[in-house]
Order: C-alpha cells, then structure tokens, then sequence
C-alpha cells in the first residue's frame, strides 16, 4: 500500500516522446474523441496492452487451464462490449485502442444523439446532467457496459428546461 496522497499512475508513457508519426496519430485520436490530453488516450492504451498480454499468456497455456482462462477473460471482454459471445483469443488481438475509446462515456453520449458535439458531452457528464440507470456518472472516460447501454440518459435540471421554454415563448 502506498502513501494514499501519492496515487499510482494508469497509465504507461511512451518510451520515445518525439516520435512523428506517433504524435500526429494521437493528435488525430485526442481530436475525434474529445479527450482532455493524451493522458487520457495512454490510459486506454494501457488498458488494451493489458487486455492484448493476458490474451498472449493463454497462447502458452494447454488443456483445461486454457479453455478456463479464456472462458473468464471472454466473458469479461463481452461485459465491457469489446468482442463477441462467440469472440476467440485471436480476436482480443485485433483489438485496438479505437475499441476502448468507444466505450467511453463521452463517446456514447454523443453517438446515441444526447450531445451536438464530443465536447458538449463531455460538458455534460462533468456537470452531473448524465446518469447510467440511477446513478449520476461524472467521468467522461467511465468505461459502459454492454448491459449499461441503453440505461444512459441526460437529465438537465429544471430550471434551464423552463428558461429555455420562456425564451421560445418570448421570440
């Protein structure tokens, strides 16, 4: 246990910082996902190098250990709606950093329609006006559930709903 004033870090830098093609590539995620900085983006990274490892370590395992391991980690990647009941090891592979960044809250407030821009929703669950089921969500990188889908909506409070009738009956 560490001292509780110094959190460990979740995610893992790059090991060469100027590399050009590498920057503009997460220039080019940064930008289409509305993320904050990149330490966001190397926070899915590292989520998928994870995932990626422990897909590689069933490789070397045989028999019944296999197919056990695999079975948990299938089913944990299917919660988190990253493969497919029927998904393999070779698939946990093929993921990529996209795959992660999709099931962001963020995201999936803005490709269900609740938000115009990536940036609006992300305004939005900061200031506590999305909930998934009965609970107020206010981490835009909050990973959905395949079940939590269609529990995501975008309550405004009441009074900004009245001053935006008030407006419309004015004009």
């Amino acid at each position: 246990m560490g001292d509780p004033k110094r959190p460990r870090k979740q995610y893992e830098t790059p090991s060469h910082p100027w590399k050009a093609d590498r920057l503009a590539v997460e220039l080019q995620l940064v930008g289409e996902y509305g993320l904050r900085n990149k330490r966001e983006l190397w926070r899915a990274q590292t989520i998928l190098r994870k995932i990626r490892a422990h897909a590689r370590k069933l490789f070397g395992l045989t028999g019944e250990v296999r197919a056990r391991e695999e079975r948990i980690l299938m089913g944990r990647l299917y919660r988190m709606g990253l493969v497919d009941e029927n998904a393999t090891a070779d698939d946990v592979l093929r993921l990529t950093v996209r795959d992660i960044l999709e099931r962001r809250l963020q995201t999936m407030v803005y490709k269900l329609g609740l938000a115009r821009t990536i940036y609006q929703a992300r305004q939005l669950i900061v200031h506590g006006h999305v909930y998934v089921g009965d609970r107020k969500v206010r981490s835009p990188s909050y990973l959905v559930m395949r079940g939590e889908e269609r529990l995501i909506r975008v309550a405004l409070p009441i009074a900004a709903q009245a001053g935006q009738g008030e407006s419309s009956e004015k004009s």
